[in-house]
């Protein structure tokens, strides 16, 4: 094959499979600009009501341009990207109760301005807070490049259609992942390395619930593994680290991963 036939072929299946899709960098971009308006100490540009009407409406329209890519109707994008901003409000709110939660839960944490500035867990939260919101709005492979996005900055990786309850705590976060159609409750304390995974599934049963429910309160240490759309953690339950669980857990109890000592040998040689 002569490379002007393979580039050929490069370029009609590109046109073929990406003709709805976004500029990944001015998604980024959007998202970046977006937690910075909201929670990043005020610019010279950003110190009165006015400049961050102004700011606010040139995110609209970026929002709007976005989802264009995706549906090819202005009307359509015009009325997401407004629904998404009206909903902005609620998602502030929230995301300063997760903040608050970050900052009560983590003795390290000197105030919750530290936390929106420095704490990559509440990032990958509002990131994921704001993809959510597009997600419930069917606009589905823009809140995928942001939730990507935020989880290439944290090591976190929370899919847009999880659901999860206010104050939640995130502690280092690194090697978190969080699936598509996990529940989470309220004031739920998640530390590293923690999977809310699905077990191995054929694609036929994709759309039905393949993630674990974890219910108001829970803790769950760095390393544990919970799998399954039927596995559920009762409220106010402590998952250890380590653990392994593909069965559900009533309330109130504590699972643990026993570690057994043995004396060394000091007589051997090595």
């Amino acid at each position: 094959m002569s490379q002007k036939t393979f580039i050929a072929q490069i370029a009609e299946w590109k046109n073929k499979n990406f003709s709805a899709i976004p500029d990944k960098e001015l998604a980024t971009l959007f998202i970046d600009d977006l937690f910075s308006l909201l929670f990043l100490p005020a610019t010279l540009r950003q110190q009165n009501q006015y400049e961050l009407e102004k700011a606010f409406e040139s995110l609209k329209s970026h929002l709007s341009t976005l989802v264009y890519e995706v549906v090819k109707d202005g009307k359509a994008a015009q009325n997401a990207s407004d629904d998404f901003f009206d909903a902005l409000p609620g998602l502030y709110h929230t995301l300063q109760k997760d903040a608050q939660a970050i900052f009560l839960y983590d003795p390290a944490a000197q105030s919750p301005e530290e936390v929106v500035l420095a704490y990559p867990g509440f990032y990958a939260i509002a990131v994921y807070r704001f993809s959510n919101q597009l997600w419930k709005q069917q606009v589905k492979m823009l809140p995928r490049l942001f939730t990507e996005y935020a989880h290439s900055k944290t090591g976190i990786d929370i899919h847009p259609g999880a659901t999860i309850g206010e104050s939640f705590f995130i502690d280092h976060g690194t090697g978190i992942v969080i699936g598509e159609t996990t529940l989470i409750g309220k004031h739920v304390k998640i530390y590293q390395g923690v999977t809310i995974g699905a077990l191995s599934t054929s694609r036929d049963k994709a759309t039905g619930k393949r993630h674990p429910t974890i219910e108001d309160n829970v803790i769950i240490y760095s390393g544990a593994t919970i799998l399954g759309g039927e596995t559920l953690i009762g409220k106010n339950s402590v998952i250890g680290g380590n653990v392994w669980l593909t069965q559900s857990v009533p309330p109130n109890v504590i699972v643990e991963h026993h570690s057994g000592i043995i004396q060394k040998d000091n007589t051997k040689q090595v």
